[in-house]
């Protein structure tokens, strides 16, 4: 649908946020929420500064109360009511299921990895994670706002001025006298599935230097990330920790891993060759080379491996696997 397709790139959007186009959307908000404008708008490079930011001014009663609950919260719930009354209960599943439904799990996760680094670099102790929590739930999250606002898009009604906000920025803060705002990020990158991912560098970076690192959707130190270019068989078998020793052998390369560390066949058969490599504290890594019976252009034949489940005793069974049928039910010969 183009409504989601549209607010899925918005809630993609990278490089600087059009920060009048931003502040004329929070004056709105103030605005349809019956309050008077706030007396300024501070910038910020990140969820992180803008955060931090808050806290401060909120300690030196600089701010005056939240008022997130007037200019988004009671909006919010008063537009879904009003549609899914005009709607009725299937109309409104439907329209979900359309705009908002399609952008979910993609924004809520990201949303959630965001604060997740928020509160691990403003906890200097574990004590001061409540502290930092308790300001994050004062934010809007613009952008990352995106599946609700989809859901609303045809008539945004009283939410006009935050969809304003989310169209031109990122997070924002809204109390009655500033509003703390920060910068969209300058790169977010994510893989098929709608997760964090990248093997070079950081997945979320924001400008003033905020970033969270992560493969494949898994949280990573920005370090380790640095060491997978000089990877080994021997430096992957000596990580410890096992969700990362999974992150080298998919960047390392399963096959690869298993031609350079001296693994031995297990079982071969006319569907290809089992192999097994056996990993302290993890499950083994346990593989199926089949050789793809169409040949390439210039005649040779392409090698593929498939990761398989460790309790898989014979490549047949491995094969089978990967078409969910067990191995006495799996016929080459018979496929079309």
């Amino acid at each position: 649908m183009e409504t989601a397709a549209r607010w899925r790139a918005i809630a993609a959007e990278t490089g600087a946020a059009d920060r009048a186009a931003a502040e004329a959307g929070i004056q709105l908000a103030y605005w349809q929420a019956g309050l008077p404008a706030p007396e300024r708008v501070v910038w910020t490079g990140s969820p992180l500064e803008a955060a931090a930011t808050a806290m401060r001014l909120v300690a030196e009663d600089g701010t005056g109360r939240c008022v997130r609950d007037a200019v988004r919260t009671r909006p919010w719930a008063a537009e879904r009511q009003r549609r899914h009354t005009a709607l009725g209960p299937a109309g409104w599943a439907e329209r979900w299921a359309l705009t908002g439904g399609q952008l979910w799990d993609s924004t809520a996760s990201l949303a959630d990895r965001i604060r997740a680094g928020v509160v691990e670099a403003l906890s200097e102790e574990p004590e001061d994670a409540a502290a930092v929590r308790l300001v994050l739930l004062d934010a809007v999250l613009g952008q990352q706002d995106a599946a609700w606002l989809a859901a609303f898009d045809e008539e945004a009604g009283t939410l006009e001025g935050v969809s304003a906000v989310a169209r031109a920025a990122g997070w924002w803060w809204p109390y009655e006298r500033v509003v703390v705002i920060a910068e969209r990020p300058v790169e977010l990158h994510r893989d098929e599935a709608g997760r964090l991912d990248r093997g070079d560098g950081p997945a979320l970076a924001f400008p003033d230097g905020f970033a969270l690192h992560a493969w494949r959707g898994m949280p990573v130190p920005a370090a380790f990330l640095a060491g997978l270019a000089d990877l080994t068989p021997a430096r992957i078998r000596t990580e410890e920790n096992a969700e990362l020793r999974r992150v080298m052998l998919e960047y390392y390369g399963y096959d690869r891993y298993l031609a350079e560390s001296g693994a031995r066949p297990v079982s071969r058969d006319e569907t290809g060759i089992l192999w097994r490599i056996e990993l302290d504290d993890d499950e083994a890594v346990v593989m199926v080379e089949v050789v793809n019976s169409t040949p390439e252009p210039d005649g040779t034949h392409r090698t593929y491996w498939l990761r398989v489940p460790p309790r898989t005793r014979t490549a047949r069974e491995g094969v089978a696997w990967t078409f969910g049928l067990e191995a006495d039910s799996y016929v080459p010969e018979r496929q079309t």
